[in-house]
């Protein structure tokens, strides 16, 4: 299977970006779904979790409270450590079975930390969804809420946006109009089903 990772900064709109190539058929595989599946109630990851930051971090309904882990994690560096030790391994087995269950010419694996976490080693290509700090800030705001400083947190935390630009084979700009996004996408669907092709084809 050849496999383009799709990658961004939080904000930056890779939701958007992959429901294009989903209208192109092309099977998707989302990190932050599977980020999501290893920590559901019931899960061994859960219950460490819980065991760990103790049962306020669980919402009503017995599921991870997420927006309250995030405040936590990303002011505390040795916590974030030690959450990311326990699920970046789940999470990439979980990768790495549904990337091998997709039927399509080729698969997207969405992943805002691809390059983060090594996720990148599942890929044949890198695209990188790109837009300024400063749109990443807004959008993010107007989504989920929350504050301006945690989300300057969580971009602090990310890999730099000159470095993921340098790791992207594509780049996407995702401040473009909405016709020239998806043009652009288009393009990058034609490059990938050639690719995909000859690496069939080896």
């Amino acid at each position: 299977m050849f496999v383009v990772g799709l990658t961004g900064g939080i904000g930056s709109g890779k939701s958007t970006v992959a429901e294009m190539f989903t209208a192109l058929e092309i099977d998707l595989v989302d990190a932050d779904v599977a980020a999501r599946e290893v920590v559901a109630p019931g899960t061994p990851a859960l219950a460490e979790i819980v065991e760990h930051f103790g049962p306020d971090i669980l919402m009503a309904d017995g599921g991870l409270d997420r927006r309250r882990l995030r405040r936590v994690i990303f002011h505390q560096e040795q916590e974030k450590h030690w959450l990311e030790t326990l699920l970046h391994p789940l999470i990439r087995r979980r990768l790495t079975q549904q990337i091998s269950n997709r039927r399509s010419a080729y698969c997207l694996l969405i992943s805002p930390l691809l390059l983060e976490t090594g996720q990148a080693e599942l890929v044949d290509r890198i695209v990188v969804v790109d837009v300024s700090v400063k749109t990443q800030i807004a959008r993010t705001l107007a989504r989920d809420g929350g504050e301006e400083r945690t989300v300057r947190a969580i971009i602090a935390a990310q890999i730099e946006r000159s470095q993921r630009l340098e790791h992207g084979d594509d780049i996407i700009d995702n401040e473009l109009p909405v016709q020239t996004l998806r043009q652009r996408v288009e393009t990058l669907h034609q490059q990938y089903l050639a690719m995909a092709k000859a690496k069939r084809n080896q």
